[in-house]
């Protein structure tokens, strides 16, 4: 039996879209939001992020985050949650995008047709999501909350549930390939272009867990030797197989969706994302086609 490709169109668009939602986590006004509620930047990110789960506890949140230290999340829950319940911090984080979209896209964007377009055919490829929700604990969390009344956070909100089912699907495929959280950064360093030290830190890392992940996977022939991540041919071909898996099981809202829907989905947000990415996330600006 073989199993069928992924669109090439499925994975741009989850590319093109990915930063209108990926703004959340790079925004000031969602960090002052967090600040408010008396928690730092860093524990508001897994507080935010966790909080579709309900007050959940740092293992479960070990868990379904899959790639960040153990002692990262640990020293920020359930603290946050002393700080404030989970509702206050989902309120927080929608006032924060709120305020970025804003700011960033400005109100002409905002009250346009070209927003309300895009915002109706967001909706309608996350929902189309919304009886598959087995073994994808974030997606089926983020689906259950209820829906923004604004196009412009309706889209946001569209990305966010389209992003969580491609990471739970992404997850399977890594736990398929035998990655340990830490390892499966390490072999996103060497596939690139996020660096290694970037990727290290971001997720709390210390460097001796990082080169004991660096030198299991050379172990396993996966990598080869240098002062950073590099593939083996057998390693990119294993990487390669991951991000196929992670496409494959990524691929129905797009499909739901259409070619020339995802197209015009594309075709609309590209701007925008190209906007915030260049504010928020430079890195990620470059690799928005068109």
């Amino acid at each position: 039996m073989t199993t069928p490709h992924a669109p090439a169109y499925a994975r741009e668009t989850w590319q093109t879209l990915e930063p209108y939602h990926g703004a959340v986590y790079f925004s000031p006004e969602a960090h002052a939001a967090y600040a408010a509620l008396g928690v730092e930047s860093g524990p508001g990110y897994f507080a935010s992020r966790a909080a579709a789960l309900g007050p959940a506890a740092p293992d479960v949140v070990i868990a379904a985050f899959y790639n960040f230290s153990p002692k990262a999340v640990r020293a920020a829950l359930p603290a946050a949650w002393r700080a404030a319940p989970p509702e206050e911090f989902l309120a927080a984080r929608l006032a924060g995008i709120d305020a970025t979209l804003r700011r960033i896209l400005g109100a002409d964007v905002l009250a346009s047709e070209e927003l309300r377009r895009a915002a109706e055919l967001g909706r309608r490829a996350a929902e189309s999501t919304s009886a598959h929700l087995h073994g994808r604990p974030l997606f089926a969390a983020h689906a259950a909350l209820p829906w923004p009344d604004e196009p412009h956070l309706v889209l946001w909100h569209a990305q966010t549930l389209l992003r969580e089912y491609r990471g739970d699907g992404h997850v399977a495929a890594l736990l398929n390939a035998g990655l340990s959280g830490i390892e499966a950064l390490v072999t996103h360093a060497a596939a690139g272009p996020v660096g290694a030290e970037a990727l290290r830190t971001t997720r709390s890392w210390s460097t001796d867990e990082w080169a004991g992940a660096v030198d299991g996977l050379r172990t396993r022939g996966w990598l080869a030797s240098g002062p950073e991540p590099a593939f083996t041919a057998e390693g990119k071909e294993w990487r390669s197989a991951v991000e196929e898996a992670t496409d494959r099981l990524a691929a129905a809202p797009y499909t739901a969706l259409g070619r020339d829907g995802c197209a015009e989905l594309c075709d609309l947000v590209r701007p925008w994302s190209r906007s915030l990415a260049t504010e928020l996330m430079p890195w990620a600006a470059a690799r928005l086609k068109g």
